[in-house]
């Protein structure tokens, strides 16, 4: 994909009512410090455009980032509590007519914790099989990944046939995979072929 224009169309809080989008949207979530603010500027080639709250964790809103005026990445925020995230976020899974999948972000350093299994549970309950981003790979040896991304297979219960991507923002490792899986969500399928056979380019 060509990356023209990147633009926060829409912030909607815990009590707001959702847009109706008129462009796909892919969605990211995952708790505080996992790199999800730094993973989805690396997405939109962007140092500092989705920004990390002061205060992580307590971050509200849904953001949606509009690129090129063709889809949105949408930020989710993270389980500060437990109780409003599930219905915020629950609200939205079922209520987007536009949502194609989402991505749920996991420090790759770790074995899942209780909120990573809870927001899992989540997000297949209302009815996606998300993408698994393994994140902060640059953090851990090369000798370590196998064995990392087995524990966070295990700790999710992952199916065999569930995508898994480790990705560093640091070193742009996974990047590439990441915006051809978005693609294929959010392309139609004679784009997407199209592609699929060159590098993403991002223009300034």
């Amino acid at each position: 994909m060509v990356i023209k224009k990147v633009n926060l169309d829409i912030v909607v809080g815990v009590t707001s009512t959702l847009p109706e989008t008129s462009f796909p949207e892919v969605a990211f979530a995952g708790k505080s410090n996992v790199g999800k603010s730094s993973l989805i500027n690396a997405l939109m080639n962007r140092k500092s455009y989705a920004r990390t709250s002061s205060q992580p964790g307590k971050t509200q809103t849904i953001n949606f980032y509009n690129i090129n005026d063709s889809m949105y990445l949408v930020d989710l925020p993270g389980p500060a509590v437990k109780a409003k995230w599930g219905k915020m976020i629950e609200k939205y899974l079922r209520k987007s007519s536009q949502l194609k999948q989402v991505f749920l972000l996991i420090d790759i350093r770790h074995d899942p914790s209780d909120n990573d299994r809870m927001m899992y549970d989540w997000i297949v309950n209302n009815g996606y099989r998300p993408v698994i981003v393994a994140t902060k790979l640059d953090k851990i040896k090369r000798s370590q990944i196998s064995k990392q991304v087995k524990a966070v297979r295990t700790g999710l219960g992952l199916r065999e046939e569930d995508i898994l991507i480790p990705f560093s923002s640091q070193t742009k490792q996974g990047l590439k995979e990441l915006w051809q899986l978005v693609d294929s969500y959010v392309l139609p399928q004679e784009e997407n072929e199209t592609d699929s056979e060159s590098d993403i380019i991002i223009e300034e």
